[in-house]
């Protein structure tokens, strides 16, 4: 009797663990994780230099002529809906700061921020039409699919 109980106890576990690992199932991952786990490694990291490239570019004329001149940029990540390959958003981020020395006491007085721009990917976009969009030159100013604006243009709306 006692082992009919504890077996039935360990199906009843059993049964709860699969249900909540079917539970868990991630709707969206990391587009370097897409169509698997490092799949997108290679287009992504492609993507985010040549982002990152063309940002270098413009920074001086643009975004870094205000208080924060050197402002750099850190990480680029997107989402994709697991079941069929749509986008969720994409979120670039940056940090800059501005120093100055207290003259008084000599200490160095730091002033960071950091930036998350969000880049106006239209509903419904695919993966591959994103990479495809923007797998020419200067990827910062090619317009997103689906009649999208620019990485750069939001930018622009970041507050740099």
């Amino acid at each position: 009797m006692f082992l009919l109980k504890l077996s039935a106890m360990a199906l009843s576990a059993t049964s709860v663990h699969v249900s909540t690992a079917a539970e868990t199932a991630p709707v969206y991952i990391d587009a370097i994780d897409y169509p698997n786990q490092e799949g997108g490694w290679d287009a992504f990291y492609d993507l985010e230099r040549r982002l990152a490239s063309d940002f270098d570019d413009v920074c001086g004329d643009t975004f870094c002529e205000g208080d924060y001149s050197n402002i750099q940029h850190l990480r680029y990540r997107c989402s994709v809906r697991v079941a069929d390959a749509v986008m969720g958003e994409c979120i670039w981020t940056f940090a800059g700061s501005n120093q100055d020395v207290d003259q008084g006491s000599g200490k160095v007085v730091v002033n960071g921020r950091i930036w998350q721009c969000r880049s106006p990917v239209v509903p419904g976009t695919m993966i591959g039409e994103f990479y495809q969009a923007l797998a020419g030159r200067n990827a910062l100013h090619a317009p997103l699919p689906r009649g999208g604006r620019s990485i750069y243009e939001g930018l622009t709306d970041c507050g740099f």
